[in-house]
């Protein structure tokens, strides 16, 4: 019967996106899930499509329907988080950035959002007619349920992954199938750790404690600090985070998570979408202790905070001398999005024995090669406040780590010129001195 009912939805690319309109909102791509088929099979009627919105984000590989389309009049891309190519449109007019706090995602879908199609692809149908949603579970459910039309490209290089709930999606609620044969997952390769990035995760690493559960973010900073932990003597750690990457493969392999502490979903390692290597991918095939949730369970702080010993690494591109952070714009240029980083800010703090971590290098380098400071006395005019000044709790350079929680303006401004470049440092305090936020005994 389900494969009756397999084989009356099954259709090429082109039939199944015939169900697009002029005008729809379409669910799409999130990272390394794109159905390049269905993708492909769209920019061929771009001619006959207006004003067409498509949503996704973190995309790791190129949208044909996009590329195809210079003016933005058929298409345009909108992302949930801004990857290096969806900058590029961004500054084209082509890409414009939904701003989110992600646990919140699959509600502004629910409640607030025109959802028209979803057409995403996944992993091939059990016997029991379910598609595991596979290496991104994130929204996806949520969309679903929106959608006038559901288009699944199948792809049998897809990990079938284990869930929580709402990981997978059943043959019921497909309206049209697309067999897509092995097409690979696009890979993002661990960003090399440099000495910069080594020195701020020697920082952090004294604060973990065994049995904790750790949230990694993704860069350079992250993966030196799974590095460590994988050759550290720490034992018994969790794994609750939003993105699963390959550095949490590596403490698996080198026996540090056992997940045996975790106060919830004991002895699994819970995340809402993956994004690295072959390696990472191999290793979430039919991987019993994973769990795959959608990210309003992922990434809840009323959830996580549940958590005992939550430890939150998260990376910034400027912070001023009152604690607030900015972590997805260059000034008004958009870089990235605000993507979890407040969600595990706030859930690691209110986690029993839970830590938070806002790591960055003291220094950045412009296109003319002028060191600038990363912290600064105001942030840069038109940058997002990614983490207001209350939530943020430790701050970590190359020069040391700070505890902001309960600092009052002027022993802020002390605390992050402390761990600022040396270089800046008396810069910096002649602009607290202007902000009114230097204490005349302060060091």
């Amino acid at each position: 019967m389900i494969r009756e009912e397999y084989q009356k939805k099954c259709v090429t690319a082109d039939e199944a996106v015939k169900v697009i309109r002029s005008g729809d909102w379409v669910e799409f791509a999130w990272a390394a899930s794109v159905a390049g088929l269905l993708d492909e099979a769209l920019a061929r009627r771009k001619d006959e499509l207006y004003d067409v919105n498509l949503r996704g984000g973190v995309l790791l590989t190129p949208l044909a329907c996009i590329e195809s389309d210079p003016t933005g009049e058929h298409f345009t891309w909108n992302s949930w988080h801004l990857g290096g190519r969806e900058r590029k449109w961004a500054q084209k007019g082509l890409a414009y950035y939904i701003p989110l706090k992600y646990s919140e995602l699959p509600r502004y879908i629910r409640e607030n959002l025109q959802t028209d199609v979803v057409a995403i692809q996944v992993a091939p149908m059990d016997e029991h007619g379910y598609f595991s949603f596979g290496v991104t579970v994130s929204h996806y459910a949520a969309a679903i349920e929106k959608a006038r039309n559901v288009i699944v490209e199948v792809n049998e290089d897809m990990p079938r992954v284990h869930g929580g709930y709402d990981h997978m999606v059943h043959i019921s609620k497909v309206d049209y199938i697309v067999e897509g044969g092995h097409r690979g997952l696009p890979v993002l390769p661990s960003a090399p750790a440099s000495e910069i990035d080594r020195q701020i995760a020697a920082y952090v690493l004294p604060e973990i404690k065994d049995g904790a559960c750790i949230q990694l973010g993704i860069g350079g900073m992250p993966n030196a600090l799974g590095q460590m932990i994988a050759e550290s003597d720490l034992k018994d750690l969790g794994i609750h985070t939003e993105m699963l990457v390959d550095g949490f493969v590596d403490m698996v392999e080198a026996g540090k998570v056992t997940g045996r502490c975790k106060n919830l979903d004991r002895g699994r390692m819970v995340y809402s979408f993956a994004a690295g290597t072959q390696k990472l991918y191999d290793f979430m095939r039919d991987n019993p202790s994973l769990a795959g949730y959608p990210v309003d369970y992922s990434n809840l702080p009323f959830i996580a905070s549940q958590i005992d010993q939550l430890i939150s690494i998260n990376s910034a591109l400027e912070i001023d001398l009152t604690g607030q952070v900015c972590s997805e714009s260059a000034g008004p240029n958009i870089i990235s999005g605000a993507g979890g980083q407040l969600d595990f800010v706030e859930a690691a703090y209110h986690s029993k024995g839970g830590k938070s971590f806002i790591c960055l290098p003291s220094t950045f380098k412009d296109k003319q090669g002028t060191v600038h400071s990363r912290i600064k006395g105001l942030l840069t005019l038109g940058a997002t406040v990614t983490d207001t000044r209350p939530t943020v709790q430790f701050v970590v350079t190359e020069y040391g780590k700070v505890n902001l929680k309960g600092l009052s303006t002027w022993q802020r401004a002390e605390a992050l010129i402390s761990i600022a470049h040396p270089d800046f440092r008396e810069g910096l305090i002649e602009e607290a001195k202007k902000l009114g936020i230097w204490r005349k005994k302060s060091k």
